[in-house]
């Protein structure tokens, strides 16, 4: 038996993560009657303190775990009588999977490869409900790289992953894929574009930036500075998400991008200006002159870039941010929120920065 429509139990895994904790506080001031549980791991990326708002709500639970529990998920499914497991849990950061991939297999690939086993059993035992689902939310890096002049990447572009994140990722898309084609499971994959908003950890670029502007610490840019990517406000992506769940179609992929392909240079000039404005007494200004050039990165991919018409003339989304926008909503969270991201730049973070930046 399934759940009535107007309730749903909703298993968020990493949704003590940046795109997860956002999708956690969407889902939950959107549909305030459904069961909200959320299992986290809390590894390095993963922040209790970005859910502490929700801690006291009835209907919401917490459960420190590793998708790589298959007794766990079994539990977790069938004691909360879950409809939906929308599935976040990822090690998810370029550079930290060239330095060490193991994480990323374990995780990214075994870890989906338990939930989708643990999904399609528990789901066969419920009667295989039609309005059960498993949303699997991956990444457009799977796709590779794309020229200046080459089309954006549609839900039909081959995979051609260039880093170890990314080929556990296709990976672990290829596993959401094969249980819809072989078992029936109601799988919908998602592929978006990069992601800014709150709650974002310091390591990625745009936090990067903002926090170091706001230290007088140097920016670092790869290479030329010239790579594309699509940048996705992270409202937008949850909004979307959204939409899939309710009205997305079992065995069908949706990209999710932002229409907002920006050169990483002209990105990180924007940002500066935008700080020039929003942040009081910096120790450098103009924050343009702590950009630095570093030496590019390992297989950096150039241009990323999300066609996202299937999602739009199916399933009527479109992303509402321009990047500006958005980032001026992301630049005021960080600087309101300060003890937030301060307690994050522990040892282990400055020891990956230089490793990263030297």
């Amino acid at each position: 038996m399934s759940l009535s429509k107007e309730q749903k139990s909703i298993l968020i895994t990493g949704g003590a993560g940046f795109i997860g904790s956002n999708f956690v506080h969407h889902w939950s001031n959107h549909y305030p009657d459904d069961n909200v549980i959320v299992l986290d791991a809390l590894t390095y990326a993963g922040n209790r303190q970005n859910l502490v708002d929700l801690e006291d709500r009835q209907n919401f639970k917490f459960i420190q775990g590793d998708i790589c529990d298959r007794p766990l998920i079994d539990k977790l499914l069938k004691e909360e009588n879950i409809t939906t497991l929308a599935h976040f849990a990822a090690e998810s950061h370029v550079d930290r999977s060239i330095l060490g991939p193991d994480a990323f297999i374990q995780t990214n690939v075994i870890g989906t490869f338990t939930l989708l086993e643990s999904f399609r059993h528990y789901w066969n035992e419920q009667g295989k409900p039609e309005d059960y689902r498993f949303l699997h939310v991956s990444t457009d890096e799977v796709y590779g790289s794309l020229e200046a002049d080459d089309p954006a990447f549609s839900e039909t572009t081959p995979y051609a992953p260039n880093s170890p994140y990314s080929a556990s990722k296709a990976g672990s898309d290829h596993l959401a894929r094969a249980y819809f084609h072989t078992y029936n499971v109601p799988t919908i994959i998602t592929n978006c574009s990069n992601n800014y908003g709150p709650y974002h950890f310091p390591e990625k670029l745009i936090p990067l930036m903002c926090i170091n502007i706001l230290l007088g610490k140097p920016l670092p840019v790869y290479g030329d500075g010239q790579n594309i990517r699509d940048w996705l406000y992270v409202g937008d992506h949850c909004s979307a998400l959204e939409t899939v769940i309710n009205k997305g179609k079992p065995g069908e992929t949706y990209n999710i991008g932002g229409n907002n392909e920006v050169k990483n240079i002209d990105l990180v000039t924007l940002l500066c200006n935008l700080m020039d404005e929003l942040a009081p007494d910096l120790p450098v200004k103009p924050a343009k002159e702590l950009i630095t050039f570093v030496k590019d990165r390992p297989g950096h991919d150039r241009r990323y870039a999300i066609d996202a018409t299937k999602i739009k003339t199916e399933l009527g989304w479109t992303p509402q941010e321009t990047v500006e926008n958005g980032l001026r909503k992301t630049i005021e969270w960080y600087l309101n929120n300060q003890d937030w991201w301060q307690h994050l730049l522990s040892k282990e973070y400055q020891d990956y920065y230089q490793k990263v930046y030297g």
